[in-house]
């Protein structure tokens, strides 16, 4: 039989090249329970100057609904100092040195519904602006310690939330070992979401999904837009249909200026785009452009949302989301990693890896550059839905986190082998203990750090604006 030539991007045939073998013996260098591990690292940034740090480069009046929003509990702080973990796993435990394509905020909240591109409702990861190759551990780690963090100010006991931060990596562990069993094409699109459930054992949280599945459906750009616009009676910028109205701080209309330089942004943001999506796209006519603050880790920067409406006025509203390098960057070597290669554009190193990471991505997701920044764009509302983790009763906790480490799984498989991680997370419950270990620990660490915040906000150091 004549010999394969070798091809750009597909694997050796050598049998003596085994990832799982590779995965296991890994343990003996990096042991699974030397995760639990969560060293203090005497050259760690301190929590209020972290913050001020990442403030840096924002909008300065919108910097106090930040601090604010962090101030709210240690969920919500966890939830806005992804750089800060990033040191605190580099700098303070192991790492396996096996690269996966990271959500790199892969807290509890940031996993949700949203719309595919024929009305169903697909779950999956759902936030990827810090998203980079790095190590794997590192979402799976931020994962558990935010699961007791919302387990906690949900008012779990200190036991439930120890079982939701292990029964996440346990649902990791298992899913990764399902995938690494299934033919190559069988794993990529494995899990559907109508299987989640079942495979996570989640039953619990049945009722809750179905609540969060009907209000999902209805959040839309029209839903959005009859709350948000109002009749251009005058004609205004675009010769009659809808403008936004002013709703501040959170959504404010912009100068024309700027309006144009948003809507000027759209031609190269369709050349992002595969070809197939012009037409609809041309279907559409641009109607206002308006300011709109977006999510806690986010507030700060500049994000857009456009309304587009068609010939019937029905509206498309695209939201156009300034896109910062990732927080994670700056600790990869640390941990092993070489540095990231320049991304060329964060709104296409964004775009890409949410591509890279889920089953199914928004059609209209896509990049470009307002006044010099990077963006990204996408669907603003497209049915978008999220269980709120700090919400859940006490016995719901082990099943969202059995669910969401599910979904983690598939995610890295994406991008990491499935039978390398399979093979060194293992059978038994070994990993599962440790990063539950962490987890309680790292937890601890953010509620000190949180109320370090709230003591800057309360002597001046830091403004804050709060329940915005």
């Amino acid at each position: 039989m004549a010999r394969m030539p070798h091809v750009e991007g597909f694997a050796g045939r050598s049998a003596a090249q085994s990832p799982k073998r590779a995965g296991k013996a890994l343990r003996e260098q990096v042991p699974r329970r030397s995760h639990a591990a969560f060293d203090h690292c005497d050259g760690r940034p301190g929590a209020v100057a972290s913050v001020e740090e990442s403030n840096r480069g924002r909008q300065p009046d919108l910097v106090p609904i930040r601090v604010g929003r962090m101030a709210a509990s240690p969920f919500a702080f966890l939830r806005g100092s992804a750089g800060l973990m990033a040191y605190d796993l580099a700098h303070g435990t192991p790492s396996t040195g096996i690269g996966a394509h990271l959500c790199g905020d892969a807290h509890a909240g940031n996993f949700g519904l949203y719309g595919d591109a024929r009305g169903g409702l697909v779950m999956d990861l759902n936030d990827f602006d810090e998203t980079v190759v790095g190590p794997w551990e590192w979402d799976l780690k931020r994962l558990a310690a935010s699961l007791v963090l919302a387990g906690r100010e949900a008012g779990a006991s200190e036991d439930d939330c120890l079982e939701a931060a292990r029964d996440t990596v346990g649902s990791y562990r298992r899913t990764m070992r399902l995938l690494a069993g299934l033919p190559a094409a069988d794993a990529w699109n494995a899990i559907a979401d109508e299987e989640l459930v079942s495979h996570s054992g989640a039953r619990d949280l049945v009722g809750t999904l179905r609540k969060v599945s009907e209000k999902a459906r209805r959040n839309t750009s029209a839903r959005f837009a009859a709350k948000s616009t109002e009749p251009d009676e005058d004609g205004g910028r675009d010769c009659g249909g809808r403008r936004f109205v002013d709703a501040p701080p959170v959504l404010r209309r912009v100068g024309d200026f700027e309006a144009a330089q948003v809507a000027a942004s759209l031609g190269p943001y369709l050349r992002t785009l595969p070809e197939d999506r012009h037409p609809l796209l041309g279907r559409y006519a641009l109607h206002d452009v308006a300011f709109r603050v977006v999510g806690t880790g986010s507030v700060g920067t500049r994000s857009y949302v456009v309304l587009l409406l068609d010939h019937r006025g029905e509206p498309l509203v695209l939201q156009v989301k300034e896109a910062r390098p990732s927080v994670l960057g700056p600790h990869l070597a640390a941990a092993g990693f070489p540095d990231p290669p320049p991304a060329g554009h964060e709104g296409r190193r964004v775009v890409l890896g949410q591509k890279r990471m889920q089953v199914v991505s928004d059609i209209l997701l896509g990049w470009t550059t307002v006044d010099g920044r990077p963006f990204q764009v996408r669907q603003f509302r497209n049915r978008k839905g999220s269980v709120d983790p700090a919400a859940l009763a006490a016995g719901q906790m082990d099943d969202y986190g059995r669910m969401t480490g599910a979904l983690l799984a598939r995610a890295h498989s994406h991008s990491a082998d499935p039978r390398a991680l399979a093979g060194y997370c293992g059978k038994n419950g070994e990993l599962d203990e440790a990063v539950g270990a962490f987890a309680v620990a790292y937890a601890d660490r953010t509620e000190a750090d949180h109320e370090a915040l709230v003591g800057a906000v309360r002597s001046g150091r830091l403004a804050a604006e709060l329940g915005v």
